[in-house]
Protein backbone atom coordinates (compact mmCIF):
# COMPACT_ATOMS: atom_id res chain seq x y z
CA UNK A 1 0.00 0.00 0.00
CA UNK A 2 1.19 3.62 -0.36
CA UNK A 3 2.77 5.59 2.43
CA UNK A 4 1.77 8.96 3.27
CA UNK A 5 2.42 11.67 5.77
CA UNK A 6 0.02 14.46 7.12
CA UNK A 7 0.23 17.36 9.32
CA UNK A 8 -2.81 18.56 10.75
CA UNK A 9 -3.32 21.43 13.17
CA UNK A 10 -6.83 21.66 15.03
CA UNK A 11 -8.02 25.19 16.58
CA UNK A 12 -6.16 26.25 19.63
CA UNK A 13 -8.68 26.60 22.62
CA UNK A 14 -9.05 22.49 22.21
CA UNK A 15 -7.33 20.55 25.20
CA UNK A 16 -3.92 18.44 24.96
CA UNK A 17 -6.60 15.23 25.13
CA UNK A 18 -8.74 16.47 22.63
CA UNK A 19 -6.22 16.96 20.27
CA UNK A 20 -5.14 13.42 21.10
CA UNK A 21 -8.29 11.94 20.44
CA UNK A 22 -8.73 13.69 17.41
CA UNK A 23 -5.37 11.95 15.82
CA UNK A 24 -7.05 8.71 17.63
CA UNK A 25 -10.78 9.17 15.83
CA UNK A 26 -9.11 9.39 12.17
CA UNK A 27 -6.78 6.70 13.01
CA UNK A 28 -9.67 4.86 13.34
CA UNK A 29 -11.53 6.35 10.58
CA UNK A 30 -8.27 4.64 8.04
CA UNK A 31 -8.51 1.24 9.77
CA UNK A 32 -12.24 1.37 9.15
CA UNK A 33 -11.71 1.80 5.37
CA UNK A 34 -8.32 -0.54 5.23
CA UNK A 35 -5.32 1.47 6.13
CA UNK A 36 -3.75 1.77 9.66
CA UNK A 37 -1.65 4.76 11.21
CA UNK A 38 1.76 3.59 11.45
CA UNK A 39 2.73 6.22 13.76
CA UNK A 40 1.18 9.97 15.11
CA UNK A 41 3.47 12.15 17.04
CA UNK A 42 1.40 15.56 19.15
CA UNK A 43 3.64 18.34 18.32
CA UNK A 44 1.48 20.61 20.67
CA UNK A 45 0.36 24.01 20.84
CA UNK A 46 2.51 26.33 18.28
CA UNK A 47 2.25 29.50 16.92
CA UNK A 48 1.18 30.33 13.42
CA UNK A 49 3.36 32.89 10.74
CA UNK A 50 -0.28 33.88 9.98
CA UNK A 51 -3.69 33.57 11.52
CA UNK A 52 -6.07 30.98 10.52
CA UNK A 53 -9.61 31.55 11.12
CA UNK A 54 -8.69 34.31 13.66
CA UNK A 55 -6.49 31.71 15.39
CA UNK A 56 -2.62 32.58 15.97
CA UNK A 57 -1.92 29.22 17.38
CA UNK A 58 -2.93 25.70 16.88
CA UNK A 59 -2.08 21.87 18.01
CA UNK A 60 0.18 20.54 15.74
CA UNK A 61 0.06 16.62 14.84
CA UNK A 62 2.09 14.54 12.49
CA UNK A 63 0.88 11.09 11.03
CA UNK A 64 2.40 8.39 9.36
CA UNK A 65 -0.11 6.26 7.37
CA UNK A 66 0.31 3.04 5.24
CA UNK A 67 -3.44 3.29 3.45
CA UNK A 68 -5.10 2.52 -0.07
CA UNK A 69 -6.22 6.00 -2.03
CA UNK A 70 -9.77 5.84 -1.00
CA UNK A 71 -8.94 5.56 2.52
CA UNK A 72 -6.95 8.44 2.52
CA UNK A 73 -9.43 10.59 1.12
CA UNK A 74 -12.20 9.81 3.27
CA UNK A 75 -9.87 10.74 5.90
CA UNK A 76 -8.84 13.83 4.38
CA UNK A 77 -13.13 14.68 3.86
CA UNK A 78 -13.50 14.18 7.21
CA UNK A 79 -10.77 16.35 8.36
CA UNK A 80 -11.79 18.97 6.17
CA UNK A 81 -15.83 18.72 7.33
CA UNK A 82 -14.27 18.28 11.37
CA UNK A 83 -14.78 22.11 13.12
CA UNK A 84 -11.63 21.62 15.28
CA UNK A 85 -9.52 20.78 12.66
CA UNK A 86 -8.15 24.08 10.27
CA UNK A 87 -5.21 23.18 7.69
CA UNK A 88 -4.62 19.53 6.43
CA UNK A 89 -1.27 18.57 4.64
CA UNK A 90 -1.04 15.23 3.14
CA UNK A 91 2.55 14.17 1.28
CA UNK A 92 3.07 10.73 -0.60
CA UNK A 93 6.36 9.28 0.06
CA UNK A 94 8.14 6.45 -1.03
CA UNK A 95 9.33 5.18 2.56
CA UNK A 96 8.67 6.73 5.78
CA UNK A 97 12.02 8.28 7.76
CA UNK A 98 13.19 6.18 10.79
CA UNK A 99 13.34 7.87 14.27
CA UNK A 100 11.36 11.00 14.84
CA UNK A 101 10.76 13.81 12.69
CA UNK A 102 12.30 16.78 12.53
CA UNK A 103 10.26 18.99 14.71
CA UNK A 104 10.73 16.18 17.68
CA UNK A 105 13.91 16.13 17.62
CA UNK A 106 16.84 18.24 20.06
CA UNK A 107 18.57 21.15 18.31
CA UNK A 108 21.93 20.03 18.61
CA UNK A 109 20.75 16.67 16.97
CA UNK A 110 19.59 17.61 14.06
CA UNK A 111 21.55 17.10 11.10
CA UNK A 112 22.41 20.46 9.66
CA UNK A 113 24.70 20.04 7.11
CA UNK A 114 28.25 21.70 6.94
CA UNK A 115 28.23 25.02 6.75
CA UNK A 116 29.54 27.16 3.91
CA UNK A 117 31.67 30.26 4.61
CA UNK A 118 30.20 33.62 3.00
Amino acid sequence: MPLYEHVMIARQDLSATQAESLIEHFGTVLSDNGGKLVENEYWGVKTMAYKINKNRKGHYAFLRTDAPAPAIQEMERLMRLHEDVMRVLTIKVDVHAEGPSAQMQKRDERDRGPRERR
